[in-house]
């Protein structure tokens, strides 16, 4: 009786705490509530097996304790039996999966209206990549990946150079436009994850992988890997603000392009080959003068 009773409390105890938890989903800000809809139906259907067969274990602990005088009744088939347990766990797996594969073809399918954007990883942090004017991201290849092109960019892609270089800093979306995150990893495995956008994918070194979503509300959102991919893990945090258009436009009005970035870079107003051949000069002229 004390173990029936201890089962039938877990059941409720379970439920209780189910809907009483202060541990919850934060509120979303995308299109992905198709997502929270498929996690509410896998929570009934597990919730309901669940307590169906924690309540029938109470039930046979109870119905068929020891009593003197009573023998047990040993059945090794009971076809009838079996044939309702394979249907009903046939079409509880099915409610499972169906739901999801809905959800997952249209994660995957991007809008044509959306705009891309890339989003690197590696140890230990975020850098992104926005097409310029002309509205299409240039190749890039980690081969390519120096200290003066840190995101790969192929130069000699015309595509590419005047693509907005994001290293390392905040990234800026506009609300309620569609976005195609294109994702690639200069390491090791990575996964790019945004709670409130309900969005997440892995990314594999010489893989690229993509997922797509709108914001809709502005706000500040952190970004995570929710991928083990090493020492710094933890401290793999990025953020992305979503704001309004006017706001957004400011913003990518003062990022710079991948040729800004890869221009010679100046020495008052003497360049760095001049400077270099000026410094040459003087070496040689204290050598002579030796």
């Amino acid at each position: 009786m004390a173990i029936a009773l201890v089962l039938v409390l877990v059941v409720v105890g379970s439920v209780v705490f189910h809907f009483l938890s202060p541990w919850w989903w934060t509120p979303i800000a995308s299109n992905w509530d198709y997502i929270d809809n498929t996690i509410i139906i896998t929570f009934w259907i597990t919730g309901v097996v669940f307590a169906a067969v924690v309540l029938f274990m109470a039930y046979c602990v109870f119905r068929f304790r020891h009593r003197e005088g009573n023998r047990a009744a040993y059945e090794p088939e009971n076809k009838r039996l079996e044939w309702w347990l394979t249907v009903v766990t046939g079409v509880g797996v099915t409610a499972l999966l169906v739901p999801g594969l809905f959800v997952w073809s249209r994660f995957v399918t991007v809008p044509s209206d959306a705009t891309e954007v890339e989003v690197i990883g590696q140890q230990w942090q975020w850098s992104f990549r926005l097409p310029g004017k002309d509205g299409k991201l240039g190749t890039s290849d980690t081969r390519d990946i120096t200290a003066e092109n840190p995101l790969g960019v192929i130069p000699g892609d015309p595509n590419g150079q005047d693509d907005v270089v994001v290293e390392a800093a905040d990234l800026h979306l506009p609300i309620g436009k569609p976005v195609k995150m294109v994702l690639r990893s200069v390491d090791v495995l990575h996964d790019f994850y945004i709670p409130e956008f309900r969005a997440k994918m892995d990314m594999i070194p010489g893989s690229v992988t993509y997922f797509w979503f709108t914001p809709t509300r502005t706000g500040t959102f952190q970004v995570l890997c929710a991928e083990l991919c090493g020492q710094g893990h933890p401290l793999m945090h990025g953020v992305v603000m979503v704001d309004t258009e006017q706001d957004y436009l400011a913003w990518l009005g003062q990022q710079q392009t991948f040729a800004q970035l890869s221009a010679p870079q100046k020495t008052g107003s003497t360049d760095q080959a001049t400077a270099s051949g000026l410094d040459v000069a003087a070496k040689l002229e204290t050598v002579e003068a030796r």
